[in-house]
């Protein structure tokens, strides 16, 4: 019976992995898992059914838990800069801007998707605006197609490390950290990040002029005053809308529930002075909020009954006993864990890796001692690097969908390479120097 019940737990594990990968609905597909072997372990008195009685008040726990609320908070906020056509406006600015410049139309999509990741960290709505609004224009003044897919995704990837971030506000609930230290402490790494990127452009564009070349003079449309009128009007409102929602939070003025309020709220007032505001927008708005938030909703619930049969199979046991002896010690811990996170990436979306694997690798993580700040950060970087990685990154999917008939899959697959280097690059430096992720969340009282 010991051995039945060792092999339970990993049993349950490869069960809710085989579900996912044949294309079932992530919530249906642990909730169903967690049913059989909620059935099975009963069938074989491994655990009594009063068991399951806690099932009900965990559930009533997520729906109570302040720090989820941010998450269609963010969400609204990104939808509403998409619908009313704020991010559009801002793209085309930063392609006047820079459009003088060698590399200066990619160079703009890396600053706008830092800008958009900065006030919506949405990863898709990221993507799919710039590759409707950028990639057209790149392809017209004859961007290599490689590049110009590559900046793109790239950019649009951002979203995922650069606060506010979802990624960063769920791994916040899962690792029991504040999501406003894992914010504050992901600013650096992103800003390394996008910097990293502009300076691969602009150098790539000095190399191979042809493969990115300057905007003509007869398309550079606006100069002198009318452009600077035009910058401040487009850029200063979301640069305060990013003060409201990081500076409140860095300043422990607002929690990131509270700002993530404060950003959908300003999203709105910034429509509503552009006169982007219309019903249909607003009913656009909350009903991609709806969408997301139910679906995140729905997979917390499958998740916490997941997480309650595994736990009474002592499959959280099993992998304690493996992850925390691994040859190494931490260092050991660190790689497997980056490995399973990052090959996971390739095939399930963050949502689920987040509910699934992250609370397997919390006891450890804590047992070794390591900060869970600065591993929520890692953990985000990397999940970033999966969303760009071939074959199944969903950036690369979410460009595709989008991309003109010119630009092929292998154009999109080829041109994110050089970019997933550099994410490499950056993930090393912030796992060897903690302090690029740690110093600013040492500053908060």
């Amino acid at each position: 019976m010991d051995l039945v019940l060792e092999l339970l737990g990993p049993t349950m594990f490869l069960g809710a992995l085989v579900l996912l990968a044949l294309g079932y609905p992530v919530a249906f597909s642990l909730g169903a898992v967690s049913i059989i072997f909620g059935i099975i372990g009963i069938a074989l008195d491994l655990f009594e059914p009063i068991l399951l009685r806690a099932l009900p008040s965990r559930i009533f726990n997520i729906m109570s838990n302040f720090t989820l609320l941010a998450i269609p908070y963010f969400i609204f906020l990104g939808s509403m800069l998409e619908k009313s056509g704020l991010a559009e406006d801002l793209l085309e600015t930063m392609g006047i801007l820079f459009g003088p410049l060698r590399g200066g139309l990619a160079i703009a999509v890396v600053v706008v998707g830092a800008m958009l990741a900065a006030t919506t960290g949405v990863v898709a709505a990221t993507v799919v605006a710039m590759g409707l609004i950028s990639l057209p224009i790149m392809l017209r003044y004859n961007y290599n197609k490689e590049l110009a897919s590559g900046v793109i995704c790239a950019s649009g990837t951002l979203g995922q490390i650069i606060p506010p971030s979802i990624v960063l506000v769920v791994l916040g609930d899962q690792l029991g950290v504040s999501v406003g230290k894992l914010f504050i402490g992901s600013l650096i790494p992103g800003l390394i990040m996008t910097g990293a990127f502009v300076i691969y452009c602009a150098v790539l564009a000095q190399i191979r002029p042809s493969i990115a070349p300057a905007l003509p003079l007869s398309e550079r449309s606006l100069s002198g005053a009318a452009l600077r009128n035009r910058v401040i009007k487009v850029m200063i409102p979301p640069l305060l809308l990013i003060f409201a929602v990081l500076g409140s939070i860095f300043f422990g003025i607002a929690t990131a529930t509270e700002a993530g309020a404060v950003g959908a709220l300003g999203a709105t007032i910034l429509a509503a002075l552009n006169r982007r505001l219309s019903w249909q927008t607003i009913r656009d708005v909350a009903d991609s909020t709806m969408r997301v938030t139910t679906l995140v909703i729905f997979i917390l619930i499958g998740s916490t009954a997941f997480a309650l049969i595994f736990r009474a199979l002592e499959g959280d046991k099993f992998v304690f006993d493996i992850m925390a002896n691994l040859p190494g010690g931490v260092i050991g811990f660190m790689i497997v864990a980056m490995l399973i996170v990052f090959f996971l990436g390739f095939f399930i979306d963050f949502f689920e890796i987040c509910f699934i694997v992250i609370p397997l690798f919390v006891p450890v993580a804590g047992a070794l001692g390591i900060d869970l700040v600065w591993f929520g950060i890692i953990l985000g970087a990397n999940l970033q690097t999966s969303f760009l990685t071939p074959p199944f990154g969903f950036a690369l999917f979410y460009l595709r969908g989008v991309a003109p008939p010119e630009i092929t899959t292998g154009n999109i697959y080829r041109g994110a390479i050089p970019f997933i280097l550099i994410q490499v690059v950056v993930l090393a430096l912030v796992i060897a120097f903690p302090n690029l992720s740690l110093y600013l969340p040492s500053l908060i009282r």
